[in-house]
């Protein structure tokens, strides 16, 4: 049986959202759940691949934050505004925990990692949609490189990370290093699922990746 990760050890970490987790002898074994499509469902979502996320040069990164739980999430070009962030973190049986159905307008941070802020990569995990439609990151399409992700703090700072590259990928190839992976500075990762329904389910996560710029 795999240990559960440390807190604030995000390279021990598993991924999220849109996933659940079986872990049989060592391996990591994504499946889609909870983004069946249903009455006003979202149209297909896809992103454009902006390079590889460790390709593209970046500048010398601001003094990281000390620990302080995100309370909120503002995304401009995807219109998102929202609070307060659900804490998630690993159900009983070892799956990461996603946002409910009853939660989809809402945007959770996985707990067991950094805070947004801190050095290392803090996960955010918000739905496209749902079984009751269109969600939260609905309009993750829009967002782009050098867009801006503001994460409210509970310390009443404010994180503010510019996009550096999205990546869709297939659930089943889902890069768990590179999202959750030790890093050397603040970063922030977003993610949430992508492409058409296949069989009422959605085959992609669409993973975004940003940098600290300000705080």
């Amino acid at each position: 049986m795999s240990r559960r990760p440390d807190r604030r050890r995000p390279g021990r970490t598993l991924p999220a959202v849109c996933l659940l987790l079986l872990v049989t002898g060592g391996a990591l074994i994504a499946w889609g759940v909870l983004d069946t499509g249903g009455p006003g469902v979202a149209p297909p979502v896809h992103v454009a691949d902006a390079g590889a996320p460790a390709a593209a040069p970046r500048a010398a990164a601001p003094a990281a934050l000390p620990a302080s739980r995100p309370v909120r999430v503002r995304i401009p070009a995807a219109s998102v505004n929202t609070g307060p962030v659900l804490g998630l973190g690993l159900a009983a049986d070892g799956t990461v925990q996603v946002p409910s159905v009853a939660q989809a307008g809402r945007i959770g941070w996985y707990d067991k990692g950094v805070t947004p802020g801190e050095t290392g990569p803090a996960v955010l995990i918000g739905h496209y949609d749902t079984v009751d439609g269109p969600a939260v990151l609905r309009d993750i399409g829009r967002v782009g490189p050098g867009d801006r992700i503001y994460v409210d703090r509970a310390d009443g700072r404010t994180a503010v990370f510019a996009v550096r590259a999205l990546q869709q990928v297939d659930k089943k190839d889902f890069p768990t290093q590179r999202v959750y992976g030790d890093t050397d500075r603040p970063e922030l990762r977003l993610v949430t699922c992508g492409g058409g329904l296949v069989d009422g389910h959605r085959p992609d996560n669409i993973v975004v990746y940003a940098d600290l710029v300000a705080a």
